[in-house]
């Protein structure tokens, strides 16, 4: 085994969560600088992992395996390929980031910071394994943190909220354990990459190939989320503490998508190619629907909320529609998303903190009085409508582009034009809402209201810089997430 740089990168934020938990009689200012610390740490051995990574190789690197438990055949199985680095390196920067957004909490800071890397762990783990019981565990680590976190340190309805997220959590995960476990009894093993080779859609009868998949289908289209699973999304958004939105928006969406590509399309290629008519159909009515009651918000988190389900559509159309080009795009979509989402809830929450206020109707006029926010704010909003040389237009185009081109559903035109019809609207939501807060004759009680200050400059910044050099130079990832996908296209052999 070569030097674990996946364990330790993965664990780190579980380390930190132990420290930060045992430090004696320490100050949340302590706390805080413990917590920037492990996630820096690990965000910045993930950007020597994504230099180290060899871009001529298909298949998983810097892996560690050992056998776990023997008697089923479990194994302690980590590694990145082209799909997960780019999803590794997004976790531990908004995991970074989370921290910064959070630096002015300090109800039980202790436990906040604690939960806080104990979700990142999380996380990062679904990423790395290659196990699919390990997989698991992992995906249900993060349920815990989550509730605690958006019932203890949200607003309005959290406790409500974040009983609906579990809910929801727990009934898409059952279905993906029986998943799981009905696959394991039919292969034997839980190894990802075996079962990737095994050509399970001719070994297995069409029912029982069917059934798993759309057993794990379900798991992760709650977690996407995918229409009409989506209903805990703008609750769980709304209520969250701003950190929480930018983890929950950020990555959390982001493991259903990669868990599609990565399970159902990686290990069954011919079922993914039977049903994909029918997955494209359900992405655009996301998008469409997404996008139809975005128009419709009056709270600033709840119109980025329903937004991101209509974004989520595009990378279920990329995946389903099975081409190199879409699904490229569906996985650069996800990590676009990730940064731009994760920047403008972390903007709503500067917003909130210096006006006390999310309702649209009542903020105007705050480009006078916050213009670094504005700015930032409007890069944000131009990125999340698909604006050229930013990461949104990018990741769009490649999506539009392998979908319309796609050969494994018959009429995907119609279907990608249609898709299309939500990044117009997208566009009317975003300018509407830059122009109701920001634009206008400024209102009297918000004169004196502070701009950024320098720490919150200096993430806004970083995460804007981000948006543009991946819109400018998409191919520093798509360079690596092509090794990734393209084992996938030849088992699908189109």
């Amino acid at each position: 085994m070569s030097f674990p740089y996946l364990s330790i990168i993965v664990f780190l934020p579980l380390i930190g969560a132990i420290v930060i938990a045992l430090l004696p009689g320490a100050s949340p200012r302590r706390i805080k600088r413990t917590a920037a610390l492990f996630t820096s740490v690990a965000f910045i051995l993930s950007i020597a992992l994504f230099f180290m990574f060899d871009r001529s190789l298909a298949g998983p690197q810097f892996v560690e395996q050992a056998l776990w438990i023997p008697s089923i055949n479990v194994q302690y199985y980590l590694g990145v390929d082209g799909l997960s680095l780019p999803m590794l390196m997004l976790t531990t920067m908004l995991g970074f980031i989370a921290v910064l957004v959070s630096w002015k909490i300090d109800l039980r800071a202790r436990e906040y910071f604690a939960w806080l890397l104990v979700l990142e762990m999380g996380i990062l783990g679904v990423f790395c394994s290659l196990d699919l019981l390990l997989f698991f565990i992992f995906w249900e680590v993060e349920l815990i943190p989550m509730y605690l976190l958006i019932s203890i340190w949200g607003t309005g309805r959290k406790e409500y909220s974040a009983m609906k997220f579990v809910l929801y959590t727990l009934i898409g995960s059952a279905m993906m354990l029986a998943g799981i476990l009905l696959l394991y009894f039919q292969a034997g093993t839980f190894d990802m990459v075996a079962l990737a080779g095994m050509g399970l859609d001719s070994v297995l009868s069409t029912l029982t190939a069917t059934a798993i998949f759309f057993l794990l289908f379900i798991g992760y289209a709650v977690k996407l989320p995918v229409f009409p699973l989506h209903t805990w999304l703008p609750d769980a958004h709304t209520d969250a503490p701003t950190a929480v939105s930018v983890i929950l928006a950020g990555v959390l969406l982001k493991m259903g998508g990669y868990a599609m590509i990565r399970v159902c399309v990686g290990i069954f290629p011919e079922t993914a190619k039977d049903y994909a008519p029918f997955l494209v159909a359900l992405a655009v009515v996301g998008v469409l629907y997404g996008a139809a009651v975005t128009l419709r918000q009056t709270d600033l988190k709840r119109l980025i909320a329903y937004s991101s389900i209509s974004h989520m559509g595009f990378v279920l159309l990329g995946i389903f529609a099975l081409s190199q080009v879409s699904m490229t795009g569906a996985t650069l979509q996800m990590v676009s998303h990730g940064i731009i989402t994760g920047l403008l809830f972390a903007l709503v929450g500067l917003v909130y903190e210096k006006t006390h206020e999310r309702m649209i109707p009542n903020l105007g006029g705050l480009a006078r009085r916050m213009p670094v926010i504005l700015v930032v704010f409007s890069i944000a909003g131009l990125a999340a409508l698909g604006l050229p040389s930013t990461s949104g237009f990018a990741a769009e185009f490649l999506v539009f582009l392998g979908s319309f081109e796609s050969t494994a559903v018959s009429g995907i035109q119609i279907y990608t034009i249609i898709g299309i019809l939500g990044v117009v609207i997208g566009a009317g939501y975003i300018l509407w809402m830059l122009q109701r807060v920001f634009y206008g004759p400024p209102k009297a009680q918000y004169d004196g209201v502070p701009d950024a200050d320098r720490l919150e400059k200096a993430y806004i910044f970083a995460l804007a810089a981000v948006i543009m050099l991946i819109g400018i130079y998409p191919a520093i990832l798509t360079d690596i997430i092509k090794t990734g996908v393209l084992p996938l296209v030849s088992s699908l052999g189109l």
